[in-house]
């Protein structure tokens, strides 16, 4: 699977480093060492793959995703970040980053989630023997309205903006309000199946979804936790889909 990739990163070892282990796995790799080069990159010819350092002169990672985001662009986005703390990743993931890894890192896990990126976002159109439940048309559970074909989120009545991630999750758990779903299964919608991506991830997600869903997100009554199993979408009676506008 040969991938044109992109790498910002402004530690020149780093770079090297990461250039290497992309090539030796056939990708075509392009390092750049700001902010303002990788978008300039990008807008000229839109890659496959961007890994993507946070902290970089001339505009850190997490500007970079945001212009991304606001122009529309559904490239992938594998940030890296020395930041460790809660918020600072919440914030990589709330504007659109699809996975992180903090510093220091391994590098054949980094090519790891590279290889699982690229493979939810090039999943051939082969026919499903076990095809999901359409999805054209919106899904409402109660005053939460899904709309797949738009890409949008109303939570009663009120637009809500959400990254790739998120409203994967969202649909997921839509489709079928009141069944629990484990860590690994919403993983899946995230990421497909790979052993290095962490339950942390989806924990962040659902923790960004209940801050823009939730009336009160230290008390959920949307999206619930079922300890020690996963997460589930309240059922407030029987979900309907309702048609199109």
């Amino acid at each position: 699977m040969c991938a044109d990739v992109i790498v910002a990163e402004d530690d020149e070892k780093q770079a090297e480093l990461i250039r290497r282990y992309l090539e030796h796995e056939g990708h075509a790799v392009t390092v750049v060492g700001d902010g303002l080069t990788a978008l300039e990159r990008i807008r000229h010819h839109t890659p496959d793959l961007l890994v993507l350092d946070v902290m970089m002169p001339r505009a850190d990672g997490l500007d970079v995703v945001r212009v991304l985001r606001a122009e529309h662009r559904d490239l992938p986005v594998l940030m890296l970040t020395a930041r460790t703390t809660e918020d600072d990743l919440l914030l990589g993931l709330d504007l659109g980053a699809d996975d992180y890894m903090t510093k220091p890192y391994s590098p054949r896990e980094l090519m790891a989630r590279v290889r699982t990126l690229l493979r939810r976002t090039r999943r051939p159109a082969d026919p499903d023997p076990d095809p999901e439940p359409d999805t054209d048309t919106p899904l409402a559970v109660g005053t939460l309205v899904i709309d797949p074909a738009r890409h949008e989120v109303t939570a009663d009545g009120n637009p809500i903006e959400c990254t790739p991630g998120e409203f994967r999750i969202l649909v997921a758990m839509a489709t079928e309000p009141g069944r629990v779903f484990t860590r690994q299964r919403l993983l899946e919608e995230l990421h497909g199946f790979d052993r290095y991506i962490g339950n942390r991830t989806v924990d962040m997600h659902i923790s960004n979804l209940r801050k823009k869903i939730e009336p009160d997100p230290r008390r959920p009554v949307r999206l619930l936790t079922v300890f020690g199993v996963g997460y589930k979408m309240a059922d407030p009676g029987k979900s309907t889909r309702r048609a199109a506008p």
